[in-house]
Parts: structure tokens; sequence; C-alpha cells
């Protein structure tokens, strides 16, 4: 989006999908013990996958300690991640649940770990108390996830750019270039009063837990 002429007048949304809606939440085993149970790899095959993904991560300046991560369930996180979008929050509340979970080993299931993360992007306490005490925004995260099955989505990443061009996995840049650029040029052909924006030159996982 930094390299997008009219990125000003770009909104990005964050939705709420599930890879695994009942998972249970077990704190007591590793995510490799876990992958290698539930998919039927070996040890060393998982503990492999898991290395190539750090190690994409650290070529894209992210660091992954996958080792650390918790096996938990997501609803609760994307009930929070709900509320920080009412808010104003919701896009430093995404990047601070990624970071905890990818790289700080955080239980994303866990209301006192995900109530530091609020507070830390400032939510107020009682009101994240108030949401992930109850069951409040379960109803928008259950509407995001029957849009997505209506859009076709199977798998994370998923992109929608104005709800015509779709890109699944993650696509090399020129891609989102070149996708980003159709949106924009349809949108200003619906809404003429906005100038057209100059032509640009411009891997997923899947709800069975494959990965490509």
């Amino acid at each position: 989006m930094a390299d997008f002429e009219y990125s000003d007048r770009v909104q990005i949304e964050w939705k709420s999908f599930l890879l695994n809606p009942d998972m249970v939440t077990d704190t007591s085993k590793s995510t490799v013990e876990y992958l290698s149970e539930t998919k039927g790899w070996s040890m060393e095959q998982t503990q492999q996958m898991i290395s190539q993904v750090e190690e994409m991560a650290k070529e894209e300046g992210l660091t992954y300690h996958m080792d650390k991560t918790v096996v938990a369930n997501a609803k609760n996180a994307h009930r929070l991640l709900q509320l920080s979008k009412t808010l104003g929050k919701g896009d430093l509340m995404k990047e601070r649940l990624l970071k905890a979970y990818f790289t700080e080993g955080a239980n994303i299931d866990d209301t006192s770990a995900l109530l530091k993360l609020a507070l830390e992007v400032g939510l107020e306490k009682d009101r994240v108390l108030a949401t992930l005490e109850s069951n409040e925004f379960m109803d928008k995260v259950d509407r995001d996830i029957e849009e997505s099955r209506q859009l076709g989505v199977r798998g994370v990443p998923f992109f929608v750019l104005d709800r015509k061009f779709g890109i699944s996995g993650a696509q090399p840049k020129s891609m989102f270039d070149q996708n980003i650029q159709k949106a924009w040029e349809g949108f200003v052909m619906e809404n003429p009063i906005l100038q057209v924006a100059k032509n640009q030159e411009g891997t997923a996982c899947d709800v069975d837990g494959n990965c490509d």
C-alpha cells in the first residue's frame, strides 16, 4: 500500500476466519506435537516444515518462534479484534496479536494474556473485560465466517479487493500491485468524480491444514 498512489483513500478491514473452529486449547503440548498428531506427520517432518516457515518469515524481516506457539482456539482473540475495530484500533490489535502468537508464544485464548495485549494498544480495561467475559461480538465473528464461505474462502491469507478481486495465499508483491490497481480503476469508473490512477506493472493454509 505504501507504493500505491491513492493509498490514503484505501481502507483496510480485518475479517474473522477460523481454520479450526473446534480446536481445544491445550497448553500441555507444543504446536510441533499437535501438528504431528493431527496431520500424521513425523516429528522430524513437522520440525522441518516449521523451520521452513521461520526462515520464510526471517526473509521478510519477521521473527517467528513456532516452537513456542501455543495450541489455542482463536475465537476470543477474534472477538477482541472485533471490539478493537469499533474503537479504531483494529490494525494495532491485529499486529499485536500476530506478534504475541508467532513471536512471543502467548496463549491467545487466555483472558489475562488478551487483556494485557489490549491495554498495550490503548483499550480500556473494563471494556475489554466486559467483552472477554461475555459472548459479545461472537455474532460478528460468525457473520464474517459465513461471508467468507459465500465468497469461497477456504484458507488464509486471503485478500478481497472492493469485493471484486480475490488474492489467495502469500503472493508476490507484483500480484498485489496489479490487483489493487485494477480494483481502483474499477472503483473510479463507478465514481467518475475521482481521477483514474496511472497503470502500474506490477502460500496459503487451507481449512484442512494443508499449506503451500
